[in-house]
């Protein structure tokens, strides 16, 4: 999975524009030079009101390395300004004489106009966490900057230098302080009856209470500080500025969001679906749209799910017949393959750093074979990284994080070891393939990299096509022959095919059709054949990420349609390399434009331009 971006989209405030390397594009005249610099100041603002995304994209240099100390904002008035701020930057936006636009600049008016709209409806309808849609808890497993700003300090804060180390330090401090505008969010959703599953709030009092255990001393917070540090002979003692900070600020932030959860959960039902809260089923609604951007229904996702379950389990039964394994359902035999000592890494750490050394080896194999299925490939390195063991308990099997814009971080492929049962042999290069190469990292690398998309498009997450694109990439490493002697590598890709129809089944189920986890969790199981603590964890991502796990399949149906219709439009005009180009070089859209740009592909090679 990709890691989800956030977007703070807000009223215009042109000065940085210039100032900021590649945030604006070329001159432009009329309607088109209006959208760029309409972009331009969007970009201005959301770089200085998410200094984490300044972070993230290597800008905060220069005129922005102030960012550098600082993190975003969740006061209720930040939040407020920001319901305001999107609104009017909608209506800003719909001002433009779209009509008058063509190219590339319909695709980019379309693409921030559905993301702007949609976000703009969720914080219209729902207070959830702070407003929009698809993450109504602001704490869980899987939300709260508890469980993401270490990584993120630890990973993609550099420190070079002294004022680096400065405002490493400050940034703990900022943690602290948004560990307790969040409990302030919390607060306000408990009273209103938003409050999470009680075995969610027990996952995430897990990662906390585990957090908050860890000594001083040994706290990756301080760690990492200390550690670079030293390595780039950065005089002072940093632990025990480090340490000082996460004592007075870091810990008894932290522990009051304990005392919070704890409090509350009392309280708390084991009814797992958005449905119980208030405006539940119009929430669910809108947090499909938000991540499918597609228009299928609660019903039609589910029918669909139920339909490729029945559909690919057949073919993974051929396979397995075909190797003379026929004993069972498609999923007993898949749960037996699993536990296969043969198929499992052991649990131990030189074990799991060999599982990562051969994953790295099979992604450089498949990057040899990536010239005759596209035109232009990524520059950035991909490096592949276990899950750090403090957020591995509620962490996903797999994501991917983008490289920097200035080419000094590389993506970063991370795998979840907590326990390698999880992860048997014949699922591994599919998930390579899904979260590398040619998958989330060829995708977003060749985003980040192109020239002539704006950088506020660079920024905006649509998981539909990212999660789709990263599907459709399973499907073509078969088309690639990556499976032509591993039988059971291909029916390692079926099974996590297989995985994501599931999800339409399990998420509509849950969050529409009132499932319970229990009964989620018992159909997956059956279906998948996997490990049961690999299946909770995933049931209980699909609870606070309501819509999130239905963007894979939806998306990729989508680019195998798009790919169709244009080899049945073009025939031998058809290119395998310019239709990937054609959908990759445009950067990431909602499903519905995506079919535009590949119609205006299929126009243009008919013309022969």
């Amino acid at each position: 999975m990709q890691n989800r971006r956030q977007m703070l989209l807000s009223t215009v405030a042109v000065g940085l524009a210039a100032a900021t390397p590649g945030l604006a594009l070329a001159q432009a005249s009329g309607e088109s030079a209006k959208l760029n610099a309409l972009f331009d100041a969007i970009m201005a603002k959301q770089l200085r009101q998410s200094p984490e995304t300044a972070t993230s994209l290597g800008l905060d240099v220069g005129e922005l390395a102030w960012t550098k100390a600082q993190l975003a904002d969740r006061s209720f008035a930040a939040i407020d300004a920001g319901v305001v701020q999107t609104k009017q930057q909608l209506a800003a936006l719909r001002a433009l004489d779209r009509k008058a636009l063509s190219g590339m600049d319909v695709v980019n008016y379309d693409t921030v106009e559905f993301t702007l709209a949609v976000q703009d409806e969720g914080n219209s309808k729902f207070t959830y966490a702070g407003g929009g849609s698809g993450a109504p808890y602001v704490l869980s497993q899987l939300t709260g900057s508890y469980q993401s700003y270490p990584d993120f300090l630890d990973t993609q804060h550099s420190i070079e230098t002294k004022a680096d180390a400065d405002a490493y330090l400050s940034r703990m401090e900022a943690f602290a302080r948004l560990m307790d505008q969040e409990s302030a969010i919390a607060k306000r959703d408990y009273a209103d009856g938003v409050i999470p599953p009680d075995f969610i709030i027990d996952k995430a009092l897990v990662q906390m209470k585990a957090f908050a255990d860890t000594p001083t001393a040994e706290a990756p917070l301080v760690l990492s500080v200390a550690r670079r540090t030293k390595e780039k002979n950065i005089s002072g003692d940093w632990a025990a500025e480090a340490s000082k900070v996460y004592e007075t600020s870091v810990l008894p932030a932290l522990k009051r969001q304990i005392a919070l959860l704890e409090s509350v959960r009392p309280k708390a039902t084991h009814d797992a679906g958005v449905w119980r809260l208030k405006d539940g089923g119009d929430y669910y609604a809108v947090s499909l749209k938000n991540y499918t951007t597609s228009t299928l229904t609660p019903d039609e996702i589910h029918q669909l799910g139920l339909d490729l379950v029945k559909s690919i389990s057949t073919e993974i039964g051929q396979i397995f017949d075909k190797q003379g394994i026929t004993k069972g359902t498609p999923g007993e035999r898949m749960r037996a393959l699993a536990t296969d000592p043969k198929q499992v890494y052991a649990n131990t750490d030189a074990a799991k750093e060999q599982l990562i050394a051969d994953l790295n080896a099979k992604a450089k194999w498949i990057d040899k074979q990536l010239p005759a299925y596209f035109g232009q490939l990524p520059k950035a390195p991909l490096e592949i990284r276990r899950v750090p063991k403090a957020i591995e308990a509620g962490a996903p099997g797999g994501y991917y994080n983008s490289p920097s814009l200035d080419g000094k971080r590389p993506g970063i492929y991370w795998i979840n070891l907590r326990n390698t049962a999880e992860q048997p042999r014949f699922t591994l290069t599919t998930l390579t393939v899904h979260e590398g190469v040619p998958g989330h990292h060829l995708q977003l690398s060749l985003s980040n990299e192109a020239k002539d998309l704006p950088l506020l498009r660079k920024t905006i997450g649509n998981s539909g096509y990212a999660e789709g694109w990263a599907l459709y990439s399973e499907q073509l490493a078969v088309e690639m022959g990556i499976y032509k002697d591993d039988p059971f590598g291909h029916i390692g890709m079926l099974h996590d095919a297989l995985f994501r129809a599931v999800r339409l089944v399990v998420d509509s189920g849950m969050h529409y059709k009132k499932w319970s986890r229990e009964q989620a969790v018992k159909y997956m199981a059956e279906a998948m054949g996997d490990e049961e603590s690999g299946t909770i964890t995933e049931i209980e991502r699909y609870v606070v990420w309501p819509g999130q796990a239905c963007s894979y399949m939806v998306g990729k149906i989508t680019w195998l349609r798009a790919r169709e219709r244009a080899k049945k439009a073009l025939g031998s005009k058809f290119d395998i390399r310019k239709f990937h180009d054609a959908g990759l070089l445009a950067g990431m859209t909602p499903l519905t434009v995506l079919d535009r740009v590949i119609d205006n592909y299929i126009a243009q090679t008919k013309a022969g331009k």
